[in-house]
């Protein structure tokens, strides 16, 4: 008889997230272990507390779950997590944080989706400007879409310091190249979006980040992706449940948060449920993500 299967949730913060945690037990794990205010420093012993415990028959019977808000510390902390672990004794670790691995793979998916009629070779390319750069999920979107093969530039509305230093450490991790651009005004984002074919909108809910005003300077564009569910839109004139929806002006389309999130939900469901599952361990990124988001997707 199989074990059951124990997934200890870790996150810097002062909470586990409440969605993550209804979304591993909805993928039929459990029992749930919360772990908050973790160091990095702490994940070694965790991690083989964790695997000593159980026989080596049932090691993959075992896991973690990354969270937090920072993409940069959660890697550090599964690659901590992997070298601490040497067979038998090796468990899964899965890294999310903030949803934004499962949030930026379903983006870039959804995104490919809606140019397959006017370009099959998805983003690879193409010109893109990811505004909400400095956050959580604009960096490892523009990541995402570096590596798929785009010219990516991260932008910034608070000044480049927002952005270099994470282009500088995604080169270095990922071996990417990523333009930087401060835009804070709207002469600034209209010269951004004049070579423009794909946008991102990885702002904060309830921000408008480009207006309508700023977006019909972008004459190339083909698609404009908003990641923002909360009114006002971050990108005006995208509606949330838009999926490849024509935009105002006739020129591009537009996908919505809801069009994003309906992939994004599938896609973090279909890789918990490939953690517990698993025979041997496995461990999954937002590379991973990004694989099930375009077969998702479709």
């Amino acid at each position: 008889m199989a074990a059951p299967y124990v997934l200890h949730m870790l996150t810097p913060l002062k909470h586990v997230s409440a969605f993550d945690v209804n979304m591993a037990a909805d993928a039929g794990m459990g029992p749930l272990f919360p772990y908050t205010g973790v160091a990095l420093e702490e994940i070694a012993g965790i991690t083989q507390d964790a695997m000593f415990s159980r026989d080596p028959a049932n090691a993959a019977r075992t896991g973690l779950f990354i969270g937090g808000r920072d993409a940069v510390l959660a890697l550090d902390m599964m690659d901590a997590a992997r070298k601490a672990m040497f067979a038998p004794f090796t468990i899964s670790v899965m890294a999310d944080p903030s949803g934004a691995f499962t949030t930026s793979g379903a983006m870039v998916a959804v995104v490919e989706r809606a140019l397959r009629r006017s370009h099959p070779d998805g983003i690879k390319g193409l010109t893109l400007k990811v505004f909400g750069g400095t956050g959580v999920v604009g960096g490892i979107t523009a990541v995402i879409a570096a590596l798929a093969g785009a010219r990516v530039t991260l932008v910034s509305h608070r000044g480049l310091s927002g952005v270099e230093p994470k282009a500088a450490e995604f080169r270095r991790r990922f071996g990417v190249e990523l333009a930087c651009a401060d835009a804070p005004d709207d002469a600034a984002r209209e010269a951004l979006l004049a070579d423009a074919e794909v946008v991102f909108g990885c702002g904060r809910a309830g921000v408008q980040i480009l207006s309508a005003r700023n977006l019909a300077a972008a004459g190339r564009l083909l698609v404009a992706a908003d990641i923002n569910a909360v009114p006002p839109s971050g990108i005006e004139g995208v509606g949330a449940k838009d999926n490849g929806t024509p935009l105002p002006g006739g020129r591009g389309v537009g996908v919505g948060a809801l069009a994003v999130g309906a992939v994004k939900f599938r896609v973090q469901h279909a890789l918990l449920t490939r953690l517990a599952a698993a025979k041997t361990a496995v461990y999954l990124d937002f590379c991973d993500a990004y694989d099930a988001a375009r077969q998702i997707a479709g």
